[in-house]
């Protein structure tokens, strides 16, 4: 992760980062994590300002749509910095242009915060939030040492604005964005309702990192894997709490409120219970690839995947794989539908474009973008107690 470093230097013409062949999906307008739909967290790749992570590419930047709105990007943020204005807001106003959905610019402080947030740390304020039916924003998740968990904010907690915007019908993924910042300390006042009774509580965001696997063992003896993001080492962690757990222990993936991250991880994590096979295809510019697990995972042990409105990118293909191989019951309701793919470009001011360039499908040749994943058995209230069930009846390999 630390290509950036390697682009002091300016450029008149757009060019690929290079990261090595890591893979990784954007979210959308997101990351931030979390959706319109949809749960986010301020940690997990949310909002515009923190998106969900990018293709890696070593390529050359081939000709196509892609390729002539990122020139376009470029030659905007070129005039505009010889006129003394933003290079970046003219760079957004090519993208928004161009009618990518997907497509973002970011400042060099906001990559690098990105960067940050595959590697497990980010800057906010520790929180996650879920798009409830009435269109109101709720705290699904509060990160306990965290400037939201010491200020006593609670799961359940309704978010009425920001900085005195209101978030009501706002994309969880803006509203997310709002919270996060490229500066620990900087203050961020927040409209909130419990009870009946509304309160401002004034935060001051910090350098926060996240452990995106946690591993629970539930009373009936099965184990819960709740994977937070696929951030690095997040893929080997799952394989090794499916390897670590009790003999004849059923496994219960928890994937809700998971904005993706690193494709790489979530195809790791499923080598932990498949014995190698595709786990998605991918098309860069109609170029077909395919993504495999290793061989040697579980095959035994009953699963159940955990989804909702917030499981996103990575997360829905890590679903996509275990549900079309027949490896998992999926339980929830319907994933939030990101599956397309971006990749980078570094412009002349520094800032970075991320640019659609290709979808990736299930192993069936499902398609994921727009349409998400939908559940083995919909349950949108009380998922885990329907999901501990299912597993129960599962029951232990034979």
């Amino acid at each position: 992760m630390s290509g950036l470093d390697r682009f002091a230097d300016r450029f008149s013409r757009p060019r690929r980062i290079r990261r090595g062949a890591t893979l990784t999906l954007v979210f959308a307008s997101v990351l931030a994590t979390g959706a319109a739909t949809g749960s986010w967290s301020d940690a997990a790749d949310d909002g515009r300002k923190t998106p969900p992570p990018p293709v890696r590419s070593d390529a050359v930047l081939p000709a196509g749509r892609d390729a002539d709105t990122a020139e376009e990007a470029a030659d905007a943020a070129a005039e505009a910095m010889a006129d003394g204005k933003s290079g970046k807001k003219a760079a957004e106003e090519a993208v928004s242009r161009s009618g990518d959905r997907w497509g973002s610019v970011y400042s060099p402080g906001e990559y690098q915060e990105f960067e940050k947030a595959l590697g497990g740390g980010y800057t906010g304020v520790g929180l996650w939030a879920r798009r409830t039916a009435d269109g109101r924003l709720e705290i699904s998740r509060v990160q306990r040492d965290g400037p939201a968990g010491r200020a006593g904010l609670r799961e359940g907690d309704r978010l009425r604005s920001v900085d005195g915007e209101r978030v009501t019908g706002r994309p969880v993924t803006d509203v997310l964005a709002l919270l996060r910042g490229d500066r620990a300390g900087t203050p961020v006042v927040l409209g909130l309702e419990r009870a009946g009774r509304t309160w401002r509580e004034t935060l001051h965001r910090a350098h926060l990192s996240t452990d995106p696997v946690t591993v629970t063992e539930l009373p009936d003896g099965a184990v819960m894997i709740k994977v937070a993001a696929f951030t690095k080492g997040s893929g080997a962690a799952v394989r090794a709490a499916v390897r670590t757990a009790p003999e004849g222990a059923g496994i219960m993936l928890d994937l809700r409120g998971n904005s993706g991250g690193l494709v790489s991880e979530a195809v790791t994590a499923a080598s932990g219970l498949v014995d190698g096979g595709l786990v998605a295809t991918y098309d860069v510019r109609g170029e077909q690839k395919a993504l495999h697990a290793e061989r040697g995972g579980d095959t035994d042990r009953p699963v159940v995947a955990l989804v909702d409105g917030g499981t996103m990118s990575a997360a829905e293909l890590l679903t996509g794989a275990l549900q079309d191989r027949g490896r998992a019951v999926v339980v929830g309701s319907r994933t939030f539908g990101k599956g397309s793919v971006q990749m980078p470009s570094r412009l002349p001011d520094g800032s970075v474009a991320e640019l659609t360039v290709g979808h990736y499908r299930t192993p069936s040749g499902r398609a994921v973008d727009g349409r998400g994943i939908r559940p083995d058995l919909e349950a949108e209230h009380g998922a885990e107690e329907r999901a501990e069930t299912v597993l129960t009846g599962l029951g232990p390999p034979s």
